[in-house]
C-alpha cells in the first residue's frame, strides 16, 4: 500500500520544482523530504527523481504517480467534506487569501458575522495577489481565495477549481481634491502628471497602463506599490494620480476627487475553491457571509 503523505510530497516537488520549496511550503526539512520520496521509491520499486544539475526532476513513472495522487488528494477532500456535513454543527478551520481592498471592505464585517453564526470556525486569513492566491489554493496551500478580474483581462484558470461571482465593484480615475488637481476632468488630461500603480505583473497594473494607452498616451509611473491605501496618500498629497476601485471606500468619505473612466467600467470580485473541498460546510458558511457582506457595501 503506497503512503499517501509521501505522495502528496511527490506531487508538492511537482509544482513548486525544488525540495527546499517543498520542505519551506510543508514545515519539513529538505533532508526529511527527500527521506521520504526515497522511501517512496522503494515501495514502487522504481526509481521517480533524477538529478539534473543542482535540482531533481521526476521520472515518466514519478509523474504517473502525481496524476494518481491529484485525484487521490481530491478524494479524501471530498470524504472530509462529506463527514463535516454529516454533524450538527459547523466547524472546522478555512484558510482564506485575500487582496487588499476585498479585505478593507468585506473582511470586518464578515469576520463579525462568522464568529456570530459560525462560532467554530477559525479563519486564518492572509493577504495575496489574486494571480499568486488562486495557483496556491489549486496548490492546496489555501481553501478559499476572493480574487478580481479587470474587464477584458481574464484571471488565471487552474484545474479542479470553481469561480463564483461575488459583486462587482467601479474603477475610477483617482486625482487630488483642490487646486493641485482642479485642472483634471478626464484621464487625457493626466497624460503629463505622475502616475502611481501596483508594481508590473499584477493585473490592476496591465489594466491601468492599457487605459491609459487608450487615452493616448504613455502613463510615467513614478511610484509602484501595492499597498491602496500608500496609493491614496500619494494622491491626496498632489504628487501622483491614479486609478483607484470604489470598495476601497467603504465605510469612509474619498479624500480624493474620483473621475468616471470612458464605459464606466468595473472589475469582478469572485470567490474560488478547490471543487473536492467546495461542499464543506465551513467552505459554504464563509462564502454565504461573504455574499451577505457584498450585497450591504454594494
Amino acid at each position: 500500500m503506497l503512503d499517501i503523505r509521501r505522495l502528496r510530497l511527490l506531487r508538492e516537488l511537482k509544482i513548486r520544482g525544488t525540495l527546499a520549496s517543498v520542505a519551506a511550503a510543508l514545515n519539513f526539512s529538505p533532508s526529511s523530504v527527500s527521506q521520504q520520496l526515497a522511501l517512496l521509491e522503494k515501495e514502487v520499486g522504481v526509481p521517480l527523481l533524477r538529478k539534473t544539475g543542482r535540482r531533481v526532476t521526476l521520472t515518466p513513472q514519478a509523474e504517473i504517480l502525481v496524476d494518481h495522487a491529484a485525484g487521490i488528494l481530491d478524494a479524501l477532500e471530498r470524504a472530509e467534506a462529506d463527514l463535516a456535513e454529516s454533524l450538527t454543527t459547523v466547524t472546522g478551520t478555512v484558510r482564506l487569501a485575500v487582496f487588499q481592498s476585498a479585505a478593507l471592505a468585506l473582511l470586518p464585517d464578515a469576520l463579525t458575522i462568522l464568529g456570530r453564526d459560525y462560532p467554530e470556525v477559525r479563519i486564518e486569513m492572509i493577504q495575496r495577489e489574486p494571480e499568486t492566491a488562486l495557483y496556491e489554493t489549486w496548490a492546496r496551500d489555501f481553501d478559499l481565495v476572493i480574487a478580481e478580474q479587470y474587464p477584458g483581462h481574464a484571471a488565471p484558470r487552474h484545474p479542479g477549481l470553481d469561480r463564483v461571482q461575488l459583486t462587482t465593484d467601479a474603477i475610477h480615475l483617482a486625482v487630488p481634491s483642490g487646486g493641485q488637481g482642479g485642472d483634471i476632468r478626464s484621464i487625457e488630461d493626466t497624460a503629463a502628471r505622475a502616475w502611481v500603480m501596483e508594481p508590473r505583473g499584477a493585473a490592476s497594473r496591465h489594466w491601468a497602463e492599457q487605459a491609459c494607452r487608450q487615452a493616448g498616451f504613455e502613463p510615467d509611473v513614478r511610484y509602484e506599490t501595492a499597498d491602496l491605501q500608500a496609493q491614496i496618500r500619494l494622491i491626496e498629497s498632489g504628487n501622483a494620480v491614479g486609478l483607484m476601485p470604489e470598495l476601497v471606500w467603504t465605510g469612509r468619505v474619498p479624500t480624493v476627487r474620483l473621475l468616471d473612466l470612458p464605459g464606466r467600467p468595473r472589475r469582478t470580485i469572485f470567490t474560488s475553491v478547490r471543487e473536492a473541498g467546495a461542499q464543506r460546510p465551513a467552505i459554504l458558511a464563509c462564502r454565504e457571509v461573504l455574499e451577505r457582506t457584498a450585497r450591504l457595501v454594494s
